[in-house]
């Protein structure tokens, strides 16, 4: 899809001038059907997180409120008197690339249809918010690079990438080495939506497994990317990033890969979830990646009074799976081994028949953290430095391969 030159200039944002203030901000009446993330998408504003909270700001709503049909909102677009001039003059801005990007950007939405007159002829001049006040644009999860790739065996970005699915305090995320490069994860976290999970009681709040399971597979997934591989969140939350919290507020906007809603039911949830899967997994397949596995995370639940460790289940009839499911054990073992007191360690490895490793395609393993029921289980899941261990833990094991 084409950008507006505006996107490119981003880097030059500390070097240009801004002296007019606008006279407001655009506002549209929301139609029928209409959603944010739409709405942010048909005005090209949707690669900048930036654009989101202020348009929660602007029209005083809470993160990922419904939109009302026929309900004016205020869109993060400046509108400038346009001089007849330049747009450099009307805005008081000392950048020729800034400006023929913004012009750029009026003539899209004149040939889109959002403008009915051209900035030339209405003499008002639109602006995104970013532009002045995002130096970069967010990020999704790099795509895989071919495997004969030059880069295949270089660091070609050391620095910071941006993905926030990670939440504000996490988004920044290092490349550190490439050693996973041209390896393919997909990580789901189990429940969400309408669906909590299993729900323990711990000091007069709920704990419900998605969110506890949900932070845990982004500390992983996080830590995937940061050596080069590729990793899909499959369960998502467009407001719940990494969070350090004890108690993680349970909620119900949880959506997959794509954006599509979560099914109330249990098998439209697990069917949705695994073609996904086994969608990505035949693209990436056809273009050579041979390195796929499903890691799926879940909390378990049991009489209160039984204390679990970390178990794992694998595909029936796959050694592929069992090897991994074997070897995460194993490192899970030995970590327990070297950090907890007596060494004391049960965590076992099955198979079992479940819908997430029959129907999967790639390599994969099912993962149940704890029992969310039993005081001394759920010590491992709400220490923020706990569910960061079972993170670089299960990372460890997975980068062995």
């Amino acid at each position: 899809m084409y950008r507006p030159l505006v996107f490119c200039f981003m880097w030059l944002l500390p070097t240009f001038l801004i002296a007019n203030d606008p006279i407001g901000y655009l506002e549209i009446t929301a139609k029928s059907g209409d959603g944010i993330y739409a709405l942010m998408r048909q005005y090209q504003l949707d690669d900048y997180s930036c654009n989101f909270k202020k348009f929660y700001e602007l029209n005083r709503l809470q993160t990922n409120a419904p939109l009302q049909q026929g309900k004016k909102y205020k869109l993060p677009i400046y509108v400038y008197s346009f001089n007849g001039k330049t747009i450099r003059s009307s805005i008081g801005l000392d950048n020729w690339n800034i400006a023929v990007g913004i012009q750029k950007y009026n003539e899209q939405m004149l040939g889109d249809g959002l403008r009915t007159r051209s900035f030339k002829s209405d003499r008002l001049l639109w602006v995104p918010f970013h532009v002045f006040n995002c130096a970069n644009p967010d990020l999704e999860i790099d795509p895989p690079q071919p495997i004969d790739s030059e880069q295949f065996n270089k660091v070609s970005n050391p620095g910071y990438r941006k993905f926030p699915i990670f939440g504000e305090q996490y988004a920044n995320t290092p490349l550190l080495s490439n050693k996973l490069q041209g390896r393919i994860f997909y990580i789901v976290s189990g429940h969400g939506g309408v669906d909590p999970g299993a729900v323990g009681k711990r000091g007069g709040w709920n704990l419900c497994e998605d969110e506890y399971a949900y932070d845990v597979a982004l500390r992983l997934c996080r830590k995937l990317i940061e050596h080069g591989a590729t990793a899909y969140m499959i369960t998502r939350d467009p407001d719940d990033g990494i969070r350090d919290e004890r108690v993680l507020k349970c909620d119900e906007d949880e959506v997959v890969w794509g954006g599509a809603p979560i099914p109330p039911g249990t098998k439209p949830r697990l069917r949705q979830r695994a073609g996904i899967i086994n969608e990505l997994y035949n693209k990436n397949k056809s273009l050579g990646f041979s390195k796929q596995q499903t890691i799926v995370i879940h909390v378990d639940s049991r009489s209160q009074r039984e204390r679990i460790d970390l178990f794992f289940y694998y595909q029936n009839g796959r050694l592929d799976s069992k090897n991994l499911a074997n070897r995460l054990q194993a490192t899970m073992k030995a970590n327990y081994d070297r950090h907890r007191g007596k060494g004391y360690y049960k965590g076992n490895v099955k198979t079992r028949d479940l819908h997430m490793l029959r129907e999967v395609e790639p390599t994969s393993v099912y993962i149940e953290l704890a029992n969310i029921k039993n005081t001394t289980d759920q010590q491992r899941i709400v220490l923020q430095s706990n569910r960061e261990a079972l993170a670089r833990w299960l990372f460890q094991g997975l980068s062995q391969d």
